[in-house]
């Protein structure tokens, strides 16, 4: 039994993956893609059968849902370009930025030059 017991031990620990808080922002962000798109087309399209049903009409639904495709191909547009305008964040690395402070830096033998 003891050994039976050690091997489970054994598989459970190299099946075990450790995952980047990259790929869940990815996930995150392509679910946010989809959400942006298909909101506001099935909003439209719901809000033109409701006035197709009161007006007696059959073609305001048709209005609607290419009014939402275009709102939701905006809403993309707007998310990606938000997205690439962001420098990436890293946890582990500290990027320099308007609160880096040169004179805090420090001082390695052989590597700096004095301007």
């Amino acid at each position: 039994m003891q050994v039976r017991g050690t091997c489970q031990r054994a598989i459970q620990e190299d099946t075990e993956v450790n995952y980047d808080k990259g790929v869940y922002r990815s996930l995150a962000q392509i679910l946010q893609f989809g959400i942006n798109m298909l909101v506001p087309i099935i909003l439209c399209t719901f809000i033109g059968i409701y006035l197709d049903r009161i007006l007696g009409t059959s073609f305001i639904v048709i209005i609607l849902f290419f009014l939402g495709a275009i709102a939701g191909g905006r809403n993309v547009y707007i998310f990606a370009r938000q997205i690439y305008k962001k420098p990436p964040v890293h946890d582990d690395v500290k990027v320099r930025g308007s609160n880096y402070d040169e004179s805090k830096r420090p001082k390695i033998e052989g590597r700096d030059r004095e301007s």
